[in-house]
């Protein structure tokens, strides 16, 4: 039933919060109030009042002429909105996030989060929160926006009374450097008719450069299947990386970020007829947020040639919105939930589109091998495999960081090679090579070859290349149970198998014998019937604690 406005503006049922509906347009301004720009909105209304009151989610269903209840669904799905109901207390002006996830865990995080919870002031929330994409220096705290790595409880005080909450912006390569060294030329040189999108698309093909994001999905064969879909199309740029274990994104957003961009734009050429680009950024990276926004409009305002226009959309806390369609529903401004398909995204995406939806790293490398040639990213491989990869590695080795190498490389070459020998006193004991979803491997499996179609015969499969190195001091049976209920809280909740299936995996793990029938028999179920990646793999780390790990279980 469509709801009917008296003269003031009073809706039906309910009496208009004039206080809470003028600070709600002075936020919004001139900004549209359409659909798509929900969960925009709702994060200006956070920022200013550190919570979302039930009189602010009634204003804004007013002024985006939404219906209430679809405003607060949509708000309660996200972490990063503290909806607040009628009668409850809001909380402190400042928030502690603590990232409780495996490496930080390994590193102390629960200690950590006991003693801030002793030690620091009442009127700041200490919240433990899942993976922050920071790993390297575990573990890791963010007070207000800032990021704190090796986090102690004088280094997060400190930040505290120095009112240090806003992050820093990274030292970036801006627009005009990258231009000075030869960037946007290969954008231009296509949009100008130098090149042809099917030579393009065919490098690409040839170079074998991979979807980065986890899924592995050929880059120049979805951008063939693009072009042969209707006009017009949508772009849609995956920076959500939320796995655990995963901050190569990062890595390259804040030393480079044109060099993704021109790869879109080019991608953007490549297929034809795309209408908008939509980049989606995880929300706990506010510092490359603020500077996408600025080099963004630089690039806006003095193109170097004819671009569709850019939008940036930002996330709100939900590891699920990696996934491709649930990521084009929040950018839709709805919920986060996984769409069933078919129809695929390519087909039916953005706003009913086809639309091509991509990782950022992979948009990263297009300049590079347009420029250097297919050969030159395909013969980067070893043993027997093409291309390169960057490996997020943390846990216990010397030199933590985002290692770019050849794809293939086994996880003992990587250690030795790249990351500096394990750390002193620490022996080589296991690995998770693609973060919590991508299962657990002991330190006898440490030849084999790390790259897409490698891990799956032994129940894992490296994803987006995030390396967890345990060592004999850990435990993988505590790693597994820890990934384990990092799944639970990021369910989305719209399947039954994975949001009853994660919530009883974590009750059977949690006891000190496991039963290892029917956790099995849980876990076939999670993976045969769950909607999306999510529940399938979710059952991968229990699986490999429980295989490769006897000891822990005698």
């Amino acid at each position: 039933m469509k709801r009917t406005r008296g003269k003031k503006g009073r809706v039906e049922g309910r009496t208009t919060p004039w206080k809470a509906l003028a600070e709600v347009r002075d936020l919004i301004g001139d900004e549209p109030r359409t659909r798509e720009y929900l969960i925009e909105h709702l994060h200006k209304i956070q920022d200013k009042y550190h919570h979302i009151s039930n009189r602010h989610i009634l204003s804004l269903a007013i002024e985006m002429e939404l219906p209430m209840a679809e405003v607060y669904e949509t708000a309660t799905f996200y972490h990063h909105f503290d909806v607040i109901k009628p009668g409850g207390t809001p909380p402190p002006a400042l928030t502690v996030r603590v990232c409780e996830s495996m490496t930080c865990e390994m590193f102390g995080a629960k200690q950590l989060i006991k003693d801030l919870e002793e030690k620091i002031p009442s009127k700041v929330r200490i919240q433990p929160v899942p993976c922050v994409g920071r790993c390297n220096t575990a573990p890791v705290t963010i007070v207000g926006m800032n990021p704190i790595g090796n986090a102690t409880v004088d280094a997060v005080n400190n930040a505290i009374s120095k009112k240090q909450t806003a992050p820093e912006l990274p030292d970036c390569i801006d627009y005009k450097a990258y231009k000075k060294d030869g960037g946007y030329k290969t954008l231009a040189d296509c949009v100008a008719g130098k090149h042809k999108a099917d030579d393009i698309i065919k490098i690409l093909e040839d170079s074998n450069l991979r979807g980065l994001g986890g899924a592995g999905f050929p880059v120049g064969k979805k951008w063939r299947i693009l072009c042969e879909q209707r006009a017009p199309k949508m772009v849609a740029i995956n920076i959500d990386e939320g796995e655990p274990g995963t901050f190569k994104d990062r890595f390259y957003l804040e030393k480079d970020p044109h060099r993704f961009i021109e790869g879109t734009l080019i991608a953007s050429w490549a297929i034809g007829d795309v209408d908008k680009v939509y980049i989606y950024l995880r929300d706990e990276y506010a510092g490359c947020r603020e500077m996408l926004e600025n080099e963004i409009d630089k690039l806006v305002k003095d193109p170097p040639c004819k671009i569709p226009p850019l939008y940036l959309r930002r996330g709100a806390g939900a590891y699920i919105c990696g996934e491709e369609s649930a990521m084009i529903e929040s950018i839709e401004g709805k919920k986060g939930m996984p769409r069933l398909r078919p129809p695929y995204v390519a087909q039916v995406g953005l706003f009913g589109y086809p639309t091509l939806e991509q990782n950022m790293e992979s948009m990263h490398w297009v300049r590079d091998i347009i420029e250097k040639g297919a050969d030159w990213f395909a013969s980067q491989g070893r043993h027997d495999r093409k291309g390169l990869r960057s490996f997020s590695v943390s846990g216990r080795v010397k030199k933590p960081g985002v290692h770019l190498a050849p794809a293939g490389i086994t996880m003992k070459e990587l250690i030795d090679e790249y990351c500096g020998g394990m750390l002193d006193g620490h022996e080589f004991y296991g690995y998770f090579p693609g973060g919590a979803s991508g299962g657990i491997l002991p330190a006898s499996l440490g030849d084999v070859p790390l790259d897409f179609d490698t891990l799956q015969e032994h129940g894992c499969f490296i994803g987006s290349a995030a390396i967890v190195v345990l060592s004999h001091r850990d435990s993988a049976k505590a790693m597994a149970l820890n990934a384990m209920r990092f799944f639970e809280d990021e369910s989305c909740g719209q399947c039954t198998p994975c949001r009853a299936g994660t919530a009883k995996a974590v009750h059977l793990m949690e006891k000190d014998e496991w039963d290892a029938p029917l956790l099995e028999e849980l876990a076939q179920a999670m993976e045969d019937t769950s909607i999306c990646g999510l529940g399938q793999a979710a059952p991968n780390p229990l699986r490999c604690a429980i295989k490769y790990f006897p000891e822990e279980f005698e």
